[in-house]
Order: structure tokens, then sequence, then C-alpha cells
């Protein structure tokens, strides 16, 4: 497993990110230790969660994702220091008109729960999920940054943030003296290139952002699963949107990839696209079952060479 610093900072993560938002969700607390023990043993050591997984799904009050995640880390007796933990603030925790945003008001209580639920006393990295266009990024990163002085977090980011609002708080960060977004949390895969790639993608090279994105099998398409003929079920409702005869042979072009590198997955090979990018940190994984994990793993140290990804980007090009 190669380890990689996040951003410009010195902390290192491992090249795969463990994402968190099926745990208590499409996977059970049992489901979610075997994955997590099998992770570790692997040697990923960054897991990110958010204080909101999953409250969508019926019966789940949000913060059980973290919860499990402390639960697994205490029921292991790992050394805190063995694991990079980041999570996330923004959305609905309550009824109240306090209970979300970016306030200083909600982050500083929000925080208090997160740690409470991690079984931890610090984050490593600290993670703003949403705009929030009713609070001033000042007062956001003032909040932010009273926690990073207090020792309760050590980094901070930011997620889904477009390019002007990320310039707006790395410029507020540096004229007020607080603590900067080091990273970025943002939608990208090979079916969903312009949202990063036109505008953040120079922003993050130019400042040393680390870049940890979420969805790079764009929930689920570019492992295969779906084809040509599929319909518009339940089943793939989320995953229509990347329906299209460019995206279709794309995925011709990833399995003629694979099998050239004998006999790699098409999600390993992209995940391996975004691994062989200098300025992806480490792409969020999200299995459900152990076999997806095991397929993701087989992504760890994976590089394509220059031939491979210029075939790719032009099967995805979206310009």
């Amino acid at each position: 497993m190669e380890y990689r610093n996040l951003g410009q900072t010195g902390l290192k993560v491992s090249e795969l990110c463990m994402g968190s938002m099926q745990f208590g969700w499409t996977a059970d607390e049992g489901t979610s230790f075997v994955i997590l023990d099998r992770a570790f043993e692997a040697g990923i050591n960054f897991i990110d969660t958010a204080n909101v997984y999953s409250r969508w799904a019926e019966g789940n009050p949000g913060g059980v994702s973290e919860t499990i995640i402390g639960k697994w880390m205490k029921s292991r007796a790992l050394s805190r220091d063995q694991l990079v933990i980041a999570t996330k603030v923004r959305g609905k925790m309550g009824d109240g008109p306090n209970d979300e945003g970016l306030s200083r008001v909600h982050i500083l209580r929000m925080v208090e729960d997160s740690l409470r639920r991690l079984q931890t006393d610090y984050i490593d990295l600290y993670q703003t999920h949403h705009v929030d266009p009713r609070t001033p990024i000042d007062e956001t990163l003032g909040a932010m940054d009273t926690l990073v002085r207090q020792g309760k977090v050590r980094y901070i980011g930011c997620s889904n943030y477009p390019a002007w609002q990320l310039m707006e708080a790395l410029w507020t960060s540096d004229r007020l003296g607080l603590a900067r977004f080091d990273s970025l949390q943002p939608h990208y895969s090979l079916a969903w290139r312009r949202e990063f790639e036109q505008e953040l993608a120079p922003v993050c090279k130019k400042y040393g952002i680390g870049v940890i994105p979420y969805s790079p099998l764009a929930g689920g398409f570019l492992t295969g699963k779906y084809r040509r003929d599929q319909t518009d079920a339940d089943s793939v409702r989320n995953v229509s949107r990347y329906f299209s005869e460019q995206n279709w042979n794309m995925l011709d072009v990833l399995a003629e990839i694979g099998t050239a590198l004998g006999g790699k997955t098409l999600s390993q090979v992209a995940l391996a696209w975004q691994l062989s990018q200098e300025v992806i940190t480490s792409p969020i994984i999200g299995p459900r079952k152990l076999d997806q994990l095991e397929d993701n793993l087989g992504a760890v140290g994976l590089r394509l060479d220059e031939q491979a990804m210029q075939r790719l980007d032009q099967a995805s090009n979206w310009k």
C-alpha cells in the first residue's frame, strides 16, 4: 500500500480511502466490522464518514456510521494513531433552526457529537460537507480554526465546493490567518469529469489541495454491472445519468485495458485511472460486501501508462 501526503500537510494517508456511507444502511454492523477488518489488514489507514450518514434511511437518525466506526476501533483495541479518521459537518441533524449548516454554533456542537460517537478525542480531518450560503465563510473558518487550536481537529477540508468558493475560502484563511482547507472531496469519476476537471483541478494543483474523490466508480456504473439493455428500474435510478453511448463504449475500453493488464477488472482500471493522476490523493471506495472490497484492493499499486491514460481520456472526453 502506498501512503501519500494529504495535500501540503505531513499527514500520510493510504492510496485508497474507506468510505462508510453504507455502514448501518446497506451494510449492517457485523458486515461493516468485517469490511473494516479486511481494509485495515490490507493497509488502508484512511476512513471517511459524516455525521449525517445515513439519516435518509428508514430508522436511521444519523450518526450511525460514526458510531459503528467508533465501536470497531474500540473493540479492536487499535492505537488511535494507526488511523486517519475524517468526518463531515453540514447536514440536518435535528428539527431546530440551528441543527444544520456551517454556523459557529452548529459546528462547535456537532464536533462534540462526532467525537463522542467515534470514541476519540480528536478528528484528523474535519470537512464541511456542502457550502452553506446562509453563513459567511469567515464564520465557518473561524469555528474550524478554533477546533484546530483546541486540538479537537488536526486538519480541515471541504466537500462539494465549486472553484470560486474554494478560492474564496483559501483567500479568507490567508487574509485572516485562519486554518485553511487542505483537502477537497469532489464528485469525480471517468463518467463524471467536468465538475472537477474544468476549474477545481487547476485550483487544487496550484494551491496543493489534497483531492479525495467520492463515487470514483460512478455508483457502480464503472464496475460493468449495468448493460446497454438495462431498463430504468428502481435499482438503476441513481446511475441512469451515466447511460450514454459514449459511456457504454468507455466500458469496452476499460475492459480491453484490464485484459491487457493481465485480467484487471473494470473497477480496478477505473480506480487506477485516478491513482495515476498527480492531483489525486485517495479515491473513496464504498464497498458494502467483502467481495467488492477485495475487488477494489486489486487497484492498489496499479498505475496506467501514458497510452492507457490517453485512451481513457479520449473515450470519456467531456470537452
